[in-house]
């Protein structure tokens, strides 16, 4: 028994971990797109990112305290309504989480290729018009490997490392926004009215969110949920860590954004305006420009450590995800099976290892994999807030340690904005990633029909609403407004009014197609807080 504890994550090491998930790839880049997009009022862009998805995090965080284990978030849906829905919900999140790891280590390519040293010229061959050569793509998969071992001989290893670079990615952001206030700071860049401070309109603060990655930046919550059954106290942990980390990664952002805007160049916003802002490494190069080499240098070395550490941490996240979806008997067992001496699931690792490097080579550079990451997991979302409440009312008497009275109205909240951030990767974005969800379904529909004998008509009426939400937010997306891509037959913000009212009607269609009973998995899982 003292073995198994040596293994357990510590609140601590689990905040650790979520920041070395959030704080990736997004913030180097994240802030000089979104103020080229919006101007100014980018600032607004990642509040409104920080809102969407603490709010479905909320969701999450009273699924994850009242089922602490490992991958749980490919579970919870299939809880409330049953086994079709849950298998969606979960390919879906497997798809963003796996994509994440070659996404990082593309990153971590692309920015050593930009290196300005002299003895680094041998990284430029790495990119090639923006996609990874055949040289990189030996780097992306050596970095893949390392990402993978890291996590191979044990959780007490991948803790160390995760803490010792997730505090070095908190206090190198930290250092960059006081260092570009203390050294240019110029507050008329924010404009002296709401058409200065908002250039281009509100239109380009949700657009701004989608395609600056906002929202992906924030949204590796699930990194502690996921883990959730290896942490120390979990019903406690959970919660706190899931709200610490995301508070702490909202405020860096938030300012890093402000600190940003504040260090261009009046006489350069006055010749090009906010479109004609285009730094290849947006802060290393702001750093030079201020004589402030020593950390350009610290940035240019970050811009590789940052998602380097965040390939690490989802490595273990995707894995577990895998490895939690084998238990409702759609995916072959042996992907579930944990190597017994570190209680890691290793078979999972080397599964995610070979299809990441499948995906690498199919989409080549960082924004490919970025779409895919940001539509997937969203529609994964949509699950969170329907099960919180259909479980409540199912199973009212579960045991639930974080169990907050505002989420009768945060669910509804949750569900609709994260209908409008689909809506904002836009078209055709919402329907390649759709495609890709239905790859899972002949691997669902083949282990269904050889060894499940389930009820077609009952899994179907409990997942006809994702179903038929996901061909509603296809077809508005291919109407909606152009500046989301569509063909401005629904035009802004008349679009954002129709995906309001009708998400509701899913929404509460959603919670009326719940199971009559809980799935006898959870209240087995639900249990072990009793027992405590």
């Amino acid at each position: 028994m003292e073995k198994l504890k040596q293994h357990k994550i510590t609140l601590f090491s689990g905040v650790m971990l979520a920041l070395n998930s959030l704080i990736g790839s997004g913030w180097l880049f994240g802030a000089g797109t979104a103020a080229k997009v919006a101007g100014p009022a980018a600032i607004i862009s990642w509040i409104i990112g920080a809102v969407i998805i603490i709010s479905i995090a909320l969701t999450y965080v009273e699924l994850g305290a009242m089922f602490p284990e490992s991958g749980g978030m490919s579970r919870y849906a299939q809880y409330s309504h049953g086994p079709l829905l849950g298998f969606i919900a979960a390919w879906a999140n497997w798809i963003s989480l796996i994509t994440l790891v070659p996404m990082e280590a593309v990153a971590s390519v692309q920015y050593m290729s930009s290196w300005p040293w002299a003895w680094a010229n041998w990284t430029h061959h790495f990119i090639s018009g923006g996609n990874v050569t055949s040289l990189g793509m030996l780097v992306v998969f050596l970095f893949m490997v390392i990402f993978t071992l890291i996590n191979f001989w044990s959780v007490k290893l991948m803790t160390r490392f995760t803490n010792l670079i997730s505090v070095f990615k908190i206090l190198l952001p930290t250092l960059t926004v006081i260092m570009l206030i203390i050294s240019g700071f110029h507050a008329t860049n924010f404009g002296h009215n709401v058409q200065t401070f908002m250039p281009y309109g509100s239109r380009s603060i949700f657009e701004a969110a989608a395609v600056s990655g906002i929202i992906m930046s924030y949204d590796a919550f699930q990194t502690i949920i996921n883990m959730g059954g290896e942490m120390v106290n979990p019903h406690k942990n959970i919660v706190r860590g899931v709200l610490i980390s995301m508070l702490i990664t909202a405020a860096i952002y938030i300012m890093l954004q402000v600190a940003f805007i504040g260090a261009i160049s009046p006489a350069s916003l006055a010749k090009n305006g906010w479109h004609g802002v285009n730094f290849a490494s947006p802060f290393a190069d702001i750093a030079i420009l201020l004589n402030l080499n020593w950390l350009a240098i610290l940035l240019y070395m970050d811009a590789f450590v940052s998602p380097f550490g965040t390939g690490v941490a989802f490595v273990a996240t995707a894995s577990r995800a895998l490895a939690a979806m084998t238990h409702t008997g759609h995916l072959p067992k042996w992907l579930g099976r944990i190597e017994r001496r570190y209680m890691i699931p290793r078979f999972a690792m080397v599964a995610d290892l070979i299809l990441a490097t499948i995906l690498v080579n199919v989409f080549r550079n960082w924004s490919l994999l970025a779409t895919v990451i940001t539509g997937s997991t969203l529609i994964a979302y949509l699950t969170g807030p329907v099960t919180v409440i259909s479980l409540r009312k199912m199973a009212p008497s579960l045991e639930r340690p974080f169990a907050p009275r505002y989420m009768r109205w945060l669910a509804p909240f949750a569900f609709v904005v994260t209908g409008l951030a689909i809506y904002w990767t836009m078209w055709p974005t919402t329907v390649q990633v759709i495609l890709v969800i239905v790859l899972g379904l002949p691997i669902y529909l083949y282990y269904e029909w050889r060894y499940q004998k389930t009820n077609w008509h009952q899994q179907l009426k409990n997942s006809a609403w994702l179903i038929c939400y996901m061909i509603f937010i296809s077809v508005i997306s291919y109407i909606g407004s152009k500046g989301f891509g569509g063909q401005n037959l629904v035009p802004y913000p008349f679009d954002f009014v129709i995906i309001i009212v009708v998400s509701l009607l899913f929404y509460c269609w959603a919670i009326h197609s719940r199971m009559s009973q809980v799935d006898p998995v959870a209240e087995k899982v639900n249990n072990r807080l009793k027992e405590k």
